[in-house]
């Protein structure tokens, strides 16, 4: 998600709001506009409306979409919804991320599906100024953002402690996407609590999107928490042993994504860029689900995954939301995938919440593979359901592809599942021998950590938001089109390979497949051009580039081409000559809202029997149980 940059000028009264030019005229053009929006409400409620509603629910009204707000130290403004953030005077902090004044605006997405954000005061810093001096700091800054009524307002209510906050209503493409589809059209909020808190029933809030919510429910980091990411963002500055390598890990809904947003906002504070290494296939960070994925970030993330879709500069296509029924091709599409890391930047890995059986002895093969310099290992308060990773334990524990190792041993065969041409990269990628690293345990105390049955979002639901996400980047027009009124791109048969992921498909049937599936747009090296008009299918599955995905709309046999829909532009489309069809189903709800289509919808049926022999997909157990598990 861009952020948008506030326009350089001259002198502080010249700053203007995010969005806008810095001509005088855009200017003057604001103040007319504050002006007439303070007139009609004194209009409407009378002369001194305006100045009690900021007195009383904390908010004041500047102009339709926009208000300004004032937070003490250590004041919460928590809430669902999603707006625009300035910081006018002051500091707030927003999931670890310090906001100061003269800062550019930041997007915030605080949807129902995840536990609110909260926006906090931060006590200023002392400055040997009277309070004077002080409060004229304050209106000079607000000065281009807000007319003279609105500013005696605010200054009415100021302290020299306060921080004071423009909130502006947020137009996303990728949300209003999302949002047009019935299914989800709520999970920003749409209708107002009925409550006698103040916090939750501010009208002035409520018209740019934003509904209070009580703060015992938002986001909050524990001591813990802010340990472990004070010290390693410690490691990350001093660089003693090259650039640190952070593997945080644990049982599913422990707080390990919110931990990894937590610590790339804090980084970000103090370096330009983070690496980061995706390998929790079913609950992905930045890319559609099925992926591993390294990723160069460079802007705080202050929203949930499906509204901070990025593209990976390196990706490899599972096709599967668990690596459980092909553990070997996962750890080889990592491989290929960690080649692309230079160690000019600090790495932050993410990992799956499978971490009993085979899952943790997964777990022990990454770590070996990875060399991580600091694993964070996050728990259940009295659940043991996994031993504390320490050096010791991880060099005398067998994983899923390698053996134990000694103290001795562990120099010279760091990864003994590594070809040579790997161990030669391997030994010049990572300065230090895998299991000697920093173990930093969280326990997670959070209401609800641990307990799957009670989360507020199904992880199939986020799978199909992250998907929307992605796919709302075809939308390229102020109006929403729905996918069947798109143009999609003719694929011959012969210029692309196919291949399922998930299940053995007779070639006779290989096209009921195809049609209508979620596809990965990959690149092959080797040639797949051919001279017979059928389509070309592979007979394994590559490790290759993922360039991005599409939606095989339609496949015509008569002119033997499929029809794809894709956001990818048509140089990087050039690159593609692999489609991979995995276990990733495109969202219902874009088959179930197809505007304009009479009598039935297409690729959507009620008639299919289950029962029939051979109507299910076959699931395939590829990998065998070691000598050393049996």
């Amino acid at each position: 998600m861009k952020q948008r940059t506030v326009s350089a000028r001259p002198g502080p009264s010249y700053k203007v709001r995010p969005g806008k030019s810095g001509s005088v005229k855009s200017r003057n053009a604001l103040s007319e506009r504050c002006k007439l929006a303070a007139a009609s409400e004194s209009s409407k409620s009378g002369p001194s409306s305006a100045i009690e509603e900021s007195r009383e629910h904390g908010a004041l009204l500047v102009e339709e979409g926009m208000c300004v707000t004032l937070l003490q130290p250590g004041e919460k403004l928590t809430f669902v919804g999603k707006c625009i953030l300035t910081c006018l005077y002051g500091s707030v902090k927003v999931l670890g991320l310090t906001i100061n004044s003269s800062e550019m605006p930041y997007e915030l997405f605080s949807p129902k599906t995840h536990a609110p954000l909260a926006i906090e005061g931060l006590k200023q810093k002392k400055k040997c100024k009277t309070c004077k001096e002080i409060r004229m700091e304050a209106r000079m800054l607000l000065r281009g953002y807000l007319s003279l009524d609105c500013r005696r307002a605010v200054m009415k209510n100021f302290k020299s402690s306060c921080a004071i906050l423009l909130l502006e209503r947020l137009e996303d493409p990728a949300v209003n996407y999302i949002l047009s589809h019935p299914d989800y059209a709520n999970i920003f909020g749409k209708e107002m609590k009925k409550t006698h808190s103040s916090a939750v029933s501010d009208p002035v809030l409520y018209s740019i999107g934003v509904h209070g919510c009580d703060p015992d429910t938002a986001i909050t980091m524990s001591e813990e928490v802010v340990s472990a990411a004070q010290q390693i963002v410690s490691a990350c500055l001093e660089e003693d042993d090259g650039c640190p390598i952070i593997l945080v890990c644990g049982p599913k809904n422990v707080g390990k994504s919110t931990f990894n947003r937590y610590l790339i906002n804090q980084l970000l504070q103090h370096i330009p860029c983070v690496e980061y290494l995706d390998c929790d296939l079913g609950q992905t960070e930045f890319t559609p689900p099925g992926c591993v994925s390294l990723l160069s970030i460079t802007k705080p993330v202050l929203g949930p995954p499906y509204t901070q879709q990025r593209d990976p500069h390196k990706m490899v296509y599972f096709g599967e939301t668990s690596c459980e029924q092909d553990m070997e091709r996962f750890v080889e599409s990592l491989k290929y995938v960690i080649k692309s890391y230079k160690r000019d930047q600090p790495l932050i890995i993410n990992t799956m919440g499978w971490v009993k059986g085979f899952g943790l002895l997964l777990l022990i093969d990454l770590i070996r593979l990875l060399c991580p310099s600091h694993i964070v290992q996050m728990t259940l308060k009295d659940k043991n359901l996994m031993e504390p990773l320490t050096p010791e334990y991880v060099r005398n524990s067998a994983g899923f592809m390698t053996k134990a190792q000694s103290q001795a041993q562990c120099k010279t065969r760091s990864m003994d599942f590594l070809d040579e041409e790997e161990q030669d990269y391997s030994d010049q990628l990572h300065s230090r021998a895998s299991g000697d690293h920093n173990l930093i345990q969280i326990e997670s105390s959070f209401d609800g950590a641990g307990d799957t049955d009670n989360i507020p979002c199904h992880n199939w639901i986020l799978r199909d938001l992250a998907m929307l996400g992605y796919i709302s980047k075809l939308q390229q027009f102020d109006q929403i089109v729905p996918l069947n009124g798109l143009l999609p791109y003719e694929v011959p048969f012969n210029a692309v390979a196919l291949r399922v992921i998930h299940a053995d498909v007779s070639p006779s049937h290989i096209m009921y497949s195809a049609n209508a599936s979620w596809v990965g747009l990959c690149h092959i090296l080797d040639d797949v051009s051919s001279q017979d008009s059928g389509p070309v299918l592979l007979t394994q599955t590559p490790i290759c580039d993922c360039v991005g995905f599409g939606i095989i709309r339609g496949v015509n046999l008569v002119k033997k081409v499929y029809h794809i829909l894709t956001p990818l532009p048509p140089d990087t489309l050039r690159w593609v000559n692999c489609l991979l069809i995995g276990n990733i189903s495109v969202p219902h709800s874009i088959f179930k809202h197809q505007p304009g289509v009479q009598g039935d919808l297409p690729y959507v049926t009620t008639e299919y029997d289950f029962t029939i022999y051979g109507s299910g997909k076959i699931k395939l157990n590829k990998h065998l149980k070691r000598r050393e598990h049996l």
